[in-house]
C-alpha cells in the first residue's frame, strides 16, 4: 500500500481534457473483448493516446446523439482497463454489478459537474461505493473494509479537512484503486497505448 493521491497530481497537469470528466475501470482476469460484451457493447476502430480517445469520444456522442458511451480498452497484466471519456457507465451499478460476475471491478469517476463516484464489486456484489469528495459517507458490504487504505490514499475525511489542506479527491480515487488491483495507471500508459475501442448503448 505504497500509491497516494499526490502520485496521480499528472492526471490534471498533462491531460486536462480527459481530467474533467472521464471514468477509469479495471477488471480482473477479463478480456478487453468479454467486458465489452458484458456492457452490451460493439467494436470501435482503435485510437492511440489520450488526445484521440477523447476525440472519438465526444465524436461518437454527436454521431449518436448522446445515445452510446465510447470506452477504449488496454490490457494491464491480469486485468483489462476501460476508460470512457465523459462516461460513467463503469460505475453505474445496474451496467457494472452484472458485469463483475465471477470477477473484481473496480470504477471511479468525474464529470464536469462535479459530480464523482468510486465503486468497488466483486462477483455482482457492491463492495463499497462512496463519492470521493465525502469518504465519510459509504455505502456496500464491508464500507469500512479500505479504511486504512482510504487514509493512506489522500482523502479528506471530515474530522481531518482543514482549511489549508488541497482536496485531491480524484486523485486518491486512482491510488485506491491501485491498492485495490495493483495496476498503477502513467502517462506513458495513456499516451503511448494503442486502444482496443468499444461503445456502449447509454441507458
Amino acid at each position: 500500500m505504497t500509491a497516494t493521491a499526490a502520485d496521480y497530481v499528472w492526471i490534471n497537469e498533462r491531460f486536462p481534457d480527459l481530467a474533467e470528466a472521464y471514468c477509469f475501470t479495471l477488471v480482473h482476469n477479463l478480456a478487453p473483448s468479454d467486458a465489452l460484451a458484458r456492457l452490451g457493447g460493439q467494436n470501435e476502430p482503435s485510437q492511440t493516446g489520450v488526445a484521440a480517445i477523447v476525440g472519438a469520444a465526444f465524436d461518437l456522442l454527436d454521431r449518436s446523439d448522446i445515445t452510446r458511451q465510447f470506452i477504449a480498452m488496454t490490457t494491464v497484466g491480469d486485468w483489462t482497463l476501460l476508460i470512457e471519456p465523459v462516461g460513467c457507465l463503469g460505475v453505474t451499478e445496474e451496467r457494472a454489478l452484472p458485469a463483475s460476475a465471477g470477477t473484481r471491478w473496480v470504477s471511479h469517476f468525474v464529470n464536469i459537474n462535479g459530480l464523482a463516484s468510486f465503486l468497488w464489486a466483486e462477483d455482482t456484489t457492491e463492495r463499497l461505493t462512496f463519492e470521493p469528495g465525502v469518504p465519510d459517507r459509504r455505502w456496500g458490504t464491508t464500507p469500512d473494509e479500505l479504511l486504512e487504505a482510504m487514509h493512506h490514499s489522500g482523502f479528506q475525511f471530515w474530522d481531518e479537512v482543514s482549511d489549508t489542506a488541497e482536496i485531491l479527491a480524484a486523485e486518491a480515487a486512482f491510488a485506491l484503486a491501485e491498492h485495490l488491483t495493483g495496476v498503477r495507471i502513467t502517462p506513458e500508459l495513456l499516451q503511448n497505448t494503442t486502444f482496443i475501442c468499444g461503445s456502449a448503448e447509454i441507458r
